[in-house]
């Protein structure tokens, strides 16, 4: 059973293509590179290719076992051996190409897990009906991740054995189905006016409009003026937006009622030790609180 194997129908990329290699050897000339893409298959990356300045040390510019992007510049299909160059790979270049190298990466893992567990042969498996999604999806990676959840849509038409689309599926809702991303920003509100918890309260409805059912937007108060703004939902980028609109929202706001607004930090993706730590604060928030005799219950609600 085949385990390495090209990632696309053609067996070699074309001149002028943008492709991942891995260096293997470094020498005097310039660099041994594996496309990993195509089966491994050889190339080289003169000196004069690495890079548009003055090359004092190749061993700087490259690194036996790292990956990095390259331009093809001549294919020789019979020795099976490709020239590139990283000297003409732009930054836009970069970003396709690795993006479209962890896609096909993950999709080629998902085939290897399918074709250990069944005895399937890897190679039939993409001549059977991968490249053909290539095709019709642009990449296998979208067509995997619609059939999380539409499979007999993606995989209609398709001669595949029951055990095989089986396991297909499983690996395809392993690996595909997408995960809540919780998206937190910090920010300080104050406003010393008379009216200033108000002024506060109406800031923080003002962000709170942006909430909707998809991305539900929540406002809590760590510890006056500190107040934490937060969304979970499937898509990053649109929870990201979504509390950046809260936020200019609650600036625009407060700073119109004689407030101040300070970004402390900007909406991203938190991990679960970023949750962590935040539930520390506020407990360590509630407990100095706690410890404050002759308070009285606060005029504003930890959560809005």
């Amino acid at each position: 059973m085949t385990q390495n194997f090209r990632f696309y129908r053609n067996k070699f990329p074309k001149p002028d293509d943008v492709v991942m290699v891995k260096v293997t050897q470094i020498s005097e000339i310039g660099a041994y590179v594996v496309l990993e893409e195509y089966n491994e298959i050889s190339g080289m990356i003169l000196s004069s290719e690495l890079s548009r300045r003055r090359i004092r040390s190749i061993q700087k510019m490259v690194r036996v076992g790292r990956r990095d992007v390259a331009l093809v510049l001549r294919v020789d299909e019979e020795k099976g051996y490709i020239d590139l160059s990283k000297k003409n790979v732009t930054e836009e270049d970069r970003t396709k190409c690795t993006e479209k190298f962890e896609k096909s990466r993950t999709v080629h893992s998902i085939l290897r897990n399918v074709a250990a567990n069944t005895d399937a042969d890897l190679e039939q498996l993409y001549e059977g009906f991968v490249w053909d999604l290539y095709d019709k999806y642009g990449h296998a990676y979208d067509a995997f991740k619609i059939a999380v959840t539409e499979p007999d849509t993606v995989l209609k038409g398709f001669d595949i054995d029951p055990v095989v689309k089986a396991e297909l599926l499983k690996h395809i809702g392993r690996r595909l189905t997408p995960q809540p991303v919780k998206i937190r920003s910090d920010i300080e509100i104050t406003n010393y006016t008379y009216d200033g918890i108000e002024a506060i309260k109406t800031a923080i409805r003002a962000g709170l409009k942006f909430s909707t059912k998809e991305i539900d937007i929540k406002v809590r108060l760590i510890s006056p003026p500190l107040f934490v703004v937060t969304t979970t939902c499937l898509e990053k980028q649109k929870g990201i937006d979504a509390v950046t609109q809260a936020t200019q929202a609650i600036e625009e706001a407060i700073v119109n009622n004689g407030g101040i607004f300070v970004m402390k930090m900007k909406p991203k993706a938190v991990s679960e030790t970023d949750d962590k730590e935040l539930a520390e604060k506020m407990a360590q928030a509630e407990k100095e609180n706690a410890e404050v005799s002759g308070d009285d219950e606060s005029d504003m609600d930890a959560d809005f």
